[in-house]
């Protein structure tokens, strides 16, 4: 996409971004924010995994404090993209460090999407707005994520995996 043109400064305006912005990072430069990503994944109408690398089908160990991490503008959030599916496979997992007192409110995903959450650590409320549960380590929760939902830890530091289930 060539900066400047109508579909950059029509990307731009439905994620909500200043071009400049959208062209920083089409050529490598920046650190964008978990926010600025999901809102140009979400522009796109993508799963927000598609904005990176495709997946491989080779083993991987991913250490506890290893991976690439990307940090929340709004909240004391962070995540790791710890594996992409495949093409024709509709599953990303991602594991989420939160810590005590921060909330983080995300916007309805795709219509159909699906969040599978496992805690590791910690204790932490989520899930639907009005339907949220409290989980503490080694519970499972699976909650329709089409609607507003949350993320709020109990506990000094919450460690859960999310798996992200979506029809594309």
């Amino acid at each position: 996409m060539k900066s400047g043109s109508k579909s950059h400064t029509a990307l731009a305006a439905k994620a909500n971004l200043a071009k400049s912005t959208l062209s920083q990072l089409e050529a490598g430069k920046g650190n964008p924010s978990i926010e600025t990503l999901w809102a140009i994944a979400s522009a796109l109408e993508i799963p927000f995994s598609f904005l990176f690398e495709d997946a491989s089908s080779h083993s991987q160990l991913i250490r506890a404090d290893e991976g690439v991490k990307l940090d929340s503008d709004s909240s004391n959030f962070s995540t790791v993209l710890l594996d992409k599916c495949p093409p024709g496979r509709r599953r990303d997992l991602y594991r989420i460090t939160l810590e005590q007192g921060s909330v983080r409110n995300s916007d309805p995903h795709p219509r159909g999407t699906v969040e599978h959450v496992t805690v590791i650590n910690g204790s932490v409320r989520l899930g639907p707005s009005g339907a949220a549960a409290e989980l503490g380590v080694g519970d499972y929760f699976r909650y329709s994520a089409d609607v507003p939902h949350s993320y709020m830890a109990l506990s000094e530091r919450v460690i859960f995996l999310l798996a992200i289930e979506s029809g594309n």
